[in-house]
């Protein structure tokens, strides 16, 4: 499933027009980044939880000629999935 399948679904689902389902899909994941962004959790309950992780600067290696690289610390999203969830795919 993709994004425009999933607006599908939520449009069918809740009986909103496509218009409707896409504005609010876009407004959910919005508001998750936002507050991933501002170092804040998001627990959907039976869903996850979405969160974020400090990766440390680290030093790689380029596959294809060996040479060593430096790669940037950066910050990492994180998602763990509710027990319902779990449930559901099993």
């Amino acid at each position: 499933m993709n994004k425009g399948d999933l607006i599908n679904k939520v449009a069918e689902d809740a009986n909103l027009t496509k218009a409707q389902a896409t504005e609010a899909l876009a407004s959910v994941i919005n508001c998750i980044g936002e507050c991933l962004k501002d170092g804040d959790k998001v627990s959907l309950v039976g869903f996850g939880t979405f969160s974020t992780s400090d990766r440390a600067a680290r030093t790689g290696r380029n596959p294809k000629t060996g040479e060593a690289i430096q790669i940037s610390a950066r910050t990492v999203v994180k998602f763990k999935p509710g027990k319902e969830l779990v449930s559901s795919v099993n």
